[in-house]
C-alpha cells in the first residue's frame, strides 16, 4: 500500500458521505550594503558565519509591502471538503455527468435544494463544458484522465486539511502500473455522478488581488524542507494578503523523492489562502514507462497536473509543461523534454474559448517559456499562437532557479534561432524558494545563502492585480521588501580571482583555494587601469528598468544594462557577473552563470582618488517603484600614495 493511499482525496455516497479527509505611486526606499568578503578556499564550514564574514546583503530600513494595494486578507468562503463521488452504476459508461453546485451547508454533498451554478466550464482534460441552467454538465469519458472544474471569480472550492484547493476527480479504473511511490488506486468503473461543490466568497470576487508564487521548493530531505520552512515558507505562512487568489507551487515541489509529498503539505498547510500546484521533473514518477502515468502520483496527493480557475478579473492556467521519456533501462529517471503536450494545447484553446479577448490571463507552467539564455519551452510558438488574441497574458515559470522579468518586444539571439524573434507577452521566472538548491555556507540564519546563478536570492514571488492592472514583486527570504539589490566592485583584480576559484571548484577543490577576496575594495592599480566598475544586480530590474548611480554625492549617471536584449546575443563572462553572489558561490557551493538579466555597471573614474567613496544606486522597476541601495568602498593605494 502506497504512503497515502488510506487518504481520500473525493467525498463518495451511495445514500450517505463516506469521507471527506484531505491528504492530512513610487516611493523611494533605503537599504545599506555589508558587501562579501570570500573565505579562505580551503577552510569552509556549514557552520553560521559571523556577520559580515561572507557578508549580509543588506539591512532593510521599511517594507515596501505597506505600500502595496494588497489583496483580501480573509476567504469566508474556506471550507475543509471535497468533490462529491456518487456511487453507483452510470447511466452512460461513456459519459461522465454531474453538477456545479452551491454548496450552503458546506458539507461537500447536494442535499437541502442546494441550487446548481451555471455557466462553469468543466473538464475532461481536454474538451470544456459550460454548466447548464441548473449546473448540469457532461462530458465524453476518455480512459484514464482527470476531470476538473475551473472556479469562477465570486466563488470559492473547498480545500482539505492543509489548504490545498480541491476541484479534481481522478478516473483511473485499473489504477496505476506498479510504481515506487504508489500512484492511484483503482477507481472502478465509472461513477453515477461527480458533483464539484463551492460556496460564495467576496474574496475571489474582490478586483485587488495579491497572488503568491512559490517555485522549486525541491527539497531532497527533510533537512533541505526545514531549510525551506526557516525560509520562504515562512515569510509566506506570516503573510495576510492572499486569501483571495492563494498560492501557486510552480513544481519541482520535492526533490524526486515523492515519499516527501506529505511534508511539502504540511509545510504550506498555514497558508492564508488556498494552495494550488503544478509538478515539475522532480515531481515525477520516474519509474513510470512512459509519459501517460509520469504524474500518477502526483495525481494522487495534489490532483490534476493542469487546470484554470478565475479569481477577480484574472483568468489562471496551470500547465504541466514537462513530457517524461519513461525510465531507462533500470527503472530510473529517463529523462525529459520541456515542452506542452498536444493534449494540453488542445484543452488550452477550448479553455480559454470561454474567456473575454481582453481577460488579464496568467499562464504559469515549471518550465518557463523563455529564460534570457534561450527557449525553455520547445513548442513555445505554438503557445503563442494560442495566445496572439490574448494580448494581456503574461507567462510564468520557475524551473531554472533564475529571477527573470522579460517583456513584450524583447528580442533575444537565441530566442529567435528557436523561432521566437521577438518576445510577444511578458514572460517572468519566479525565482527559486530554494535558491541555487540550499548550497553555500549557512547564514546567521542558519539557512544555506544559496544566491542563485545569475545573482539573486531565495525567495517568492508575487502578482498584484488592481482590476485589469498587473504588477509583480519578488520578496526576498528573511528580508523586507525593499530589499532588491546585490552591489560589489569588478575589477581585473576581482574577474581574476573569479577564474581561479572557478578553476578550483572544476578540479573538486583540490589543494588551496584562491585565498579571501571582498567586494567592497579597489586597488587604485585596478581604479587606474580604466577597468573597475560598480555591479549592481537588481532584482526588479528588466528592459523598462531605469538605474541609476551616484557617486559621493555627484549626479546621478545612467548605468549600464549588461543585457539590453535588443537582439545581442548572451553577454557572458566575468566581467558581466555579479561579484557579490558570484564571490559567495565561489568560495563554497553554488552556481554561477557569468551572465544576468538584471545585471547593471557604472565604470568608475581612472582618476579617482585613494580612500572612502560611497555610491547611491537607485532602481526604478517596470511600474515605478523605485528602490535605492549604498555601497561604502575603499579604492586601496598599496604604495601610500
Amino acid at each position: 500500500m502506497s504512503p497515502s493511499s488510506s487518504r481520500v482525496r473525493h467525498a463518495r455516497r451511495a445514500g450517505r458521505l463516506v469521507g471527506l479527509a484531505g491528504l492530512s505611486a513610487a516611493t523611494a526606499i533605503s537599504l545599506s550594503v555589508i558587501p562579501a568578503v570570500a573565505q579562505d578556499g580551503g577552510s569552509l564550514s556549514d557552520a553560521p558565519l559571523p556577520l559580515g564574514s561572507l557578508g549580509d546583503s543588506g539591512s532593510g530600513s521599511g517594507s515596501l509591502g505597506d505600500l502595496i494595494p494588497g489583496g483580501p486578507t480573509t476567504n469566508d468562503g474556506l471550507y475543509v471538503g471535497g468533490v462529491e463521488v456518487v456511487d453507483g452504476e452510470a447511466a452512460d459508461p461513456d459519459t461522465l455527468v454531474g453538477r456545479v453546485f452551491d454548496d450552503a451547508n458546506k458539507n461537500s454533498r447536494i442535499d437541502g435544494g442546494e441550487a446548481g451554478i451555471p455557466g462553469v466550464s468543466v473538464s475532461n482534460g481536454l474538451d470544456v463544458v459550460q454548466t447548464d441552467a441548473e449546473g448540469r454538465y457532461e462530458l465524453p469519458v476518455r480512459g484514464d484522465f482527470t476531470a476538473f472544474v475551473t472556479q469562477p471569480a465570486g466563488w470559492q472550492v473547498p480545500v482539505d486539511e492543509q489548504n490545498f484547493a480541491q476541484f479534481s476527480y481522478n478516473h483511473y479504473p485499473q489504477g496505476s502500473p506498479e510504481l515506487k511511490f504508489g500512484g492511484l488506486e483503482p477507481t472502478g468503473d465509472l461513477p453515477q455522478a461527480v458533483n464539484f461543490p463551492m460556496v460564495a466568497s467576496e474574496a475571489t470576487a474582490d478586483p485587488q488581488q495579491s497572488c503568491a508564487i512559490a517555485s522549486d521548493t525541491q527539497a531532497y530531505d527533510m533537512q533541505e524542507m526545514e531549510y525551506a520552512r526557516a525560509g520562504a515558507i515562512a515569510d509566506l505562512m506570516a503573510r495576510d494578503d492572499y486569501a483571495g487568489c492563494g498560492l501557486l507551487l510552480l513544481g519541482d515541489n520535492v526533490g524526486d523523492d515523492l515519499a516527501l509529498n506529505p511534508a511539502l503539505r504540511d509545510s504550506y498547510a498555514e497558508a492564508n489562502g488556498p494552495v494550488r500546484a503544478v509538478p515539475g521533473n522532480h515531481d515525477m514518477d520516474y519509474d513510470a514507462a512512459g509519459p501517460e502515468n509520469s504524474v500518477d502520483t502526483y495525481r494522487r496527493d495534489f490532483g490534476a497536473p493542469y487546470y484554470s480557475y478565475d479569481v477577480g478579473q484574472t483568468h489562471f492556467v496551470g500547465l504541466f509543461n514537462i513530457i517524461y521519456n519513461g525510465a531507462d533501462a533500470d527503472g530510473g529517471n529517463g529523462g525529459y523534454t520541456e515542452a506542452i503536450s498536444d493534449e494540453q494545447l488542445e484543452w488550452l484553446r477550448n479553455d480559454l474559448a470561454t474567456v473575454e479577448k481582453d481577460t488579464p490571463i496568467v499562464v504559469a507552467g515549471h518550465a518557463p517559456i523563455v529564460s534570457y539564455t534561450g527557449v525553455v519551452t520547445d513548442n513555445a510558438a505554438e503557445l503563442y499562437e494560442i495566445l496572439a488574441e490574448y494580448p494581456n497574458a503574461v507567462t510564468v515559470g520557475g524551473h531554472t532557479h533564475t529571477l527573470e522579468h522579460h517583456i513584450a518586444g524583447d528580442q533575444r539571439a537565441e530566442w529567435a534561432e528557436s523561432g521566437v524573434p521577438e518576445l510577444t507577452h511578458d514572460q517572468v521566472v519566479a525565482g527559486a524558494v530554494s535558491g541555487s538548491w540550499y548550497s553555500g555556507e549557512l547564514n546567521e540564519d542558519g539557512v544555506p545563502y544559496s544566491y542563485t546563478s545569475e545573482a539573486a536570492e531565495p525567495g517568492v514571488l508575487t502578482f498584484e492585480f488592481d482590476g485589469t492592472e498587473r504588477s509583480e514583486y519578488y520578496t526576498v527570504r528573511g528580508e523586507p521588501q525593499d530589499k532588491q539589490f546585490l552591489t560589489g566592485i569588478n575589477s581585473p583584480t576581482w574577474r581574476e580571482w573569479a577564474a581561479e576559484a572557478k578553476q578550483w571548484q572544476d578540479d573538486d577543490k583540490a589543494g588551496e583555494g584562491p585565498g579571501p577576496i571582498a567586494t567592497d575594495t579597489v586597488s587604485l592599480e585596478d581604479v587606474r587601469s580604466g577597468e573597475s566598475w560598480i555591479s549592481t544586480s537588481f532584482f526588479a530590474g528588466s528592459t523598462a528598468a531605469d538605474v541609476t548611480f551616484s557617486l559621493d554625492g555627484d549626479a546621478a549617471v545612467a548605468g549600464t544594462h549588461t543585457q539590453p536584449a535588443t537582439g545581442e546575443a548572451l553577454n557572458k563572462g566575468w566581467a558581466f557577473t555579479d561579484p557579490v553572489s558570484a564571490t559567495h558561490n565561489l568560495s563554497s557551493s553554488g552556481s554561477v552563470a557569468q551572465a544576468s538579466p538584471h545585471v547593471w555597471q557604472f565604470d568608475l573614474p581612472s582618476d579617482l582618488a585613494a580612500g572612502e567613496h560611497t555610491v547611491e544606486v537607485t532602481g526604478t522597476d517596470r511600474y515605478g517603484k523605485t528602490y535605492t541601495d549604498t555601497l561604502t568602498f575603499t579604492v586601496e593605494d598599496s604604495a601610500g600614495r
